[in-house]
């Protein structure tokens, strides 16, 4: 997803330099091959999409494909601040490491105290859990 967007990101940069024949973006961003510039506009893009999407929607491209989603530990909808734990922890150097063991469960997830859970099963149980809390209810 980074490369479509930096891809798309060059595209309004080459447009933006011939229309207004200012090439001075196109010299900075495109043309200069800068491996630090390269690397921190990939996590500038990173944290930008993960926390935008997933704060917007609870998902992002890859969990709407795949019919999920993200909740924190008790269920509930995670709040920015988890989202941005969740982000900048995806930043971590070896974090897909993280998904090798037993538990396979990514750091991204546990510092931020989220999961990713299927749509559909979670709202059955969901849905399962409020019929009994009914059931509690009608006898009183």
């Amino acid at each position: 997803m980074q490369i479509v967007l930096l891809f798309g990101i060059g595209i309004v940069i080459n447009v933006f330099s011939e229309l207004t024949g200012h090439r001075i973006l196109q010299n900075v961003f495109i043309e200069n091959e800068n491996s630090l510039f390269d690397l921190l506009s990939g996590y500038i893009i990173l944290i930008l999409y993960y926390l935008t999407i997933e704060t917007l929607t609870g998902t992002s491209l890859g969990k709407f494909i795949t019919q999920t989603k993200i909740v924190r530990h008790d269920g509930s909808k995670p709040e920015f601040a988890d989202i941005l734990k969740r982000t900048l922890s995806r930043l971590i150097p070896f974090e897909h490491l993280s998904f090798i063991g037993k538990e396979s469960t990514g750091w991204h997830d546990s510092i931020s105290k989220t999961h990713v859970v299927d749509i559909s099963k979670f709202e059955a149980k969901i849905a399962s859990f409020d019929g009994l809390n009914e059931i509690g209810e009608i006898g009183e």
